[in-house]
């Protein structure tokens, strides 16, 4: 029964394949093919050659503004004002990122002017900003602090429509005989999908190279636009160093690392750090991954 339910299957799609042959080899009276009356209209046509150059926001990163790095401290209180980190060396409150560069994390947020009479590490922040730190009450962490500003830039153009078609090659109408056709596409078919499974090999599975360290990789920087950590990295290749950049979101935004290594010993990572720091990225620091 089962090998009946398979011819009769087998006929019924080989009956459907030629009937769409047959209606494929239709031919109009001049002999030529014939594909309905709307099919060659406006060919050839393009879209509206003058469009507006639309812009579109992005942050960077200005150090020139404002940029610091410093103990930084959560006295454990709750305040208000959501994300902000205060310094006494400010004069207008600024938009900017805060890096933990202990733990790698980081957040946007506001940056304010505080007393220097006020006893602590130079930098404060608010009890928001210390959960999105992973900063513990009373706990002073390192903290890099950067100014931003929003630049406009000229957004990616859509590809231009081609218009200029080569000419159709001449098609020679031959007599098919859809059947047989039909027979020997569904028979090729089904010997490619074997072959196909039985020939394809496991993947194999990554493995990260071994080290001894905790912290085996250097982080070069994080960046909110591509582009300037892929400059960072041709800035490490240039030199020999192999670097990775990794696309990360947090918060709905997304940003790139960048970080070479890992090392495999503490002598190599030192090393390592060395030479990234005399590429000028002197806020470099040792990342678990």
């Amino acid at each position: 029964m089962a090998g009946m339910t398979f011819g009769k299957t087998r006929a019924g799609l080989l009956a459907a394949v030629s009937i769409a042959a047959l209606g494929l080899t239709a031919c109009d009276e001049n002999g030529e093919f014939s594909f309905g009356a709307g099919a060659n209209r406006d060919a050839g046509e393009s879209a509206a050659a003058g469009q507006a150059v639309q812009l579109v926001e992005r942050d960077v990163e200005a150090p020139d503004v404002f940029q610091v790095t410093d103990s930084g401290l959560w006295d454990g209180r709750p305040s208000l004002g959501g994300v902000w980190v205060a310094h006494p060396d400010v004069s207008d409150p600024e938009r900017v990122i805060i890096r933990n560069t202990e733990n790698g994390k980081f957040v946007i947020g506001a940056l304010f002017r505080r007393e220097r009479e006020q006893p602590g590490p130079a930098l404060q922040v608010s009890s928001d900003a210390a959960a999105a730190l992973e900063m513990l009450a009373g706990a002073p962490a390192s903290l890099n602090v950067t100014a931003l500003r929003r630049e406009e830039v000229p957004a990616e153009a859509p590809p231009a429509a081609i218009a200029d078609f080569d000419e159709p090659a001449e098609i020679e109408a031959t007599t098919l005989d859809p059947i047989a056709n039909a027979a020997a596409a569904i028979d090729a078919a089904e010997g490619a999908t074997e072959t196909a499974v039985a020939a394809t090999p496991p993947a194999p599975r990554p493995t990260a190279p071994a080290s001894s360290l905790e912290k085996p990789f250097i982080q070069i920087g994080i960046f909110s636009v591509k582009a300037n950590a892929d400059r960072a990295a041709d800035m490490m290749r240039a030199t020999g160093i192999v670097p990775t950049v990794l696309e990360q979101s947090s918060q709905g935004r997304t940003f790139w690392r960048v970080i070479v290594g890992p090392a495999g010993t503490t002598a190599d990572r030192a090393a390592l750090l060395e030479q990234v720091k005399g590429q000028g990225f002197t806020d470099a620091y040792f990342v678990t991954n």
